[in-house]
């Protein structure tokens, strides 16, 4: 076990997280930033002792219930706790659920593309952030009461428009979610998702029997917009790996109709 790797590790996301941020009261400036140690440990349901000899390279190899505990005090993403079982010599268990928070970075990137309609999207297909003109591209739905593509694909909860991409759009859908199956076999919520759609669709429980394997990329699609009318578009899709994520960018090719349709749609988005 590389003590000194995992004991600057720990050190290092103490120091990077505020009170705040794990909800502590407000209190007087600190010498120093980040959290105390005797407040991880806490957390961790750990003494000060043992976790301030893990920051020193001095402690045993600890547990996977030590780092379970550390992962959580320390809000560590997917990626960083597969990192920590790493660096502890252990191999992580599989997470207890998907990641569905944003990260601030890839938030503000939504925000900096005003021609291009972007939305993030957690393992389970849940949308957890999108921008206001993938919501007038998705409907004014989008995103209030009706934010997971897979309920919308295979259920028809939201509203949906005709595109040509909607057969191999089911067969991504079932891919990534076999994944996430075999990735957060403890989620809940993914759970309970599964168990809706096998109930409702009988074409997502023909699908789920392939087992497909499918890697979405580059893909161009003709929608049909009630206000745009037919939208020729490519979607591309950026994957932020460590939090199981992925940001589905969708573009028009520049001086078409639809790329004009698009910046129109983008003009009257609020």
């Amino acid at each position: 076990m590389p003590r000194e790797e995992l004991a600057r590790f720990l050190r290092d996301r103490r120091q990077g997280l505020s009170p705040h941020e794990i909800g502590l009261p407000a209190s007087a400036p600190r010498r120093t930033p980040g959290l105390r140690r005797e407040e991880v440990a806490e957390l961790a349901h750990m003494s000060v002792d043992y976790y301030t000899r893990l920051e020193q390279a001095r402690g045993p190899r600890p547990s996977p219930r030590i780092l379970d505990g550390l992962a959580r005090a320390l809000r560590l993403t997917p990626g960083e706790r597969r990192h920590l079982f790493q660096l502890a010599g252990s191999v992580a268990p599989p997470g207890t659920a998907a990641e569905r928070r944003v990260r601030p970075r890839v938030g503000r990137m939504l925000e900096r593309l005003p021609e291009t309609g972007a939305i993030v999207t957690d393992a389970t297909y849940d949308v957890v952030a999108w921008n206001p003109l993938a919501q007038a591209l998705l409907g004014d739905d989008f995103g209030h009461g009706a934010a997971n593509l897979a309920r919308r694909r295979f259920l028809g909860q939201g509203r949906t428009y005709e595109s040509s991409s909607s057969e191999e759009f089911g067969y991504i859908v079932v891919a990534r979610l076999l994944r996430a199956a075999e990735r957060y076999p403890n989620d809940s919520r993914l759970t309970a998702l599964l168990a809706e759609l096998r109930g409702g669709s009988e074409e997502f429980r023909q699908i789920w029997e392939t087992r497909p394997v499918h890697a979405p990329g580059h893909r161009t699609k003709i929608l049909n917009h009630p206000e745009a009318g037919q939208l020729r578009l490519n979607c591309d899709v950026l994957f932020v790996p460590e939090d199981d994520q992925e940001v589905v960018l969708i573009t028009a090719d520049p001086g078409t109709p639809s790329a004009q349709a698009l910046r129109t749609l983008a003009v009257r988005s609020p």
